[in-house]
């Protein structure tokens, strides 16, 4: 980037029923230069999108304070709404249930208020760059059990211009595979196999080979 070409700010709106909470957000992540949009949710009441006029931005952060089922319909409503956009959940805490719920319906983050005050500028950061924000463990189990339904698979998720050996070392991957035994299942050098991971982590915009699974778990296109 040229030298004194401005940083494009990340377009970040707010979801919450609480006036107080938006507006802590809203103080916590002002020093951080987002572009911040603020919408307040009726309570406990089934989000009407339309009434919301949600704007087009890169990341929603939404306030799950209310029913969850509330919440999930928010979620996959924005998702429909703006597929490209990414969603990070806040919540008291996360049974795997809840966890497991909203990942499947396409949120990228999920941040406890405990930690909001320390982690969520960080978070919003490495969501709009193509990452996830997900305790490590949930993280973890939410893998394993999607990977348990869909062993056996053929699945070819992402980018047209992935090569056949690329959609292999994909499906490898999703077959929870080391870089050892995906080598070994194709037949070709370790180092080959890191070749075509770096090359289908840049090709759907992901940091980790984590990313890049739970973006196929999802069943939907990275963002662009």
């Amino acid at each position: 980037m040229p030298k004194g070409t401005p940083t494009r700010k990340v377009r970040v709106c707010l979801l919450s029923s609480h006036p107080l909470v938006l507006a802590d957000w809203q103080q916590l992540l002002a020093p951080a230069d987002f572009d911040l949009q603020v919408r307040r949710l009726e309570s406990t009441l089934v989000p009407e999108l339309k009434r919301l006029s949600l704007p087009k931005v890169e990341v929603f952060v939404t306030d799950a304070h209310g029913p969850r089922q509330v919440t999930e319909m928010l979620v996959a409503g924005i998702q429909e709404q703006y597929p490209r956009a990414r969603q990070v959940v806040v919540a008291e805490k996360f049974s795997e249930a809840q966890a497991f719920s909203f990942l499947r319906l396409g949120a990228k983050g999920l941040l406890n208020y405990a930690e909001i005050g320390q982690s969520l500028p960080t978070a919003l950061e490495i969501v709009a760059g193509g990452g996830f924000w997900v305790p490590r463990d949930l993280l973890s189990r939410f893998i394993d059990s999607s990977l348990g339904v869909k062993r056996g698979r053929h699945v070819q998720p992402g980018p047209a211009n992935l090569s056949p050996r690329e959609r292999e070392v994909l499906d490898a991957l999703l077959e929870n595979l080391s870089n050892k035994e995906i080598a070994s299942k194709l037949h070709i050098s370790e180092r080959t196999v890191k070749f075509h991971i770096s090359s289908l982590l840049s090709k759907f915009s992901v940091r980790r080979r984590t990313d890049l699974i739970l973006l196929c778990l999802q069943d939907r296109p990275p963002a662009l």
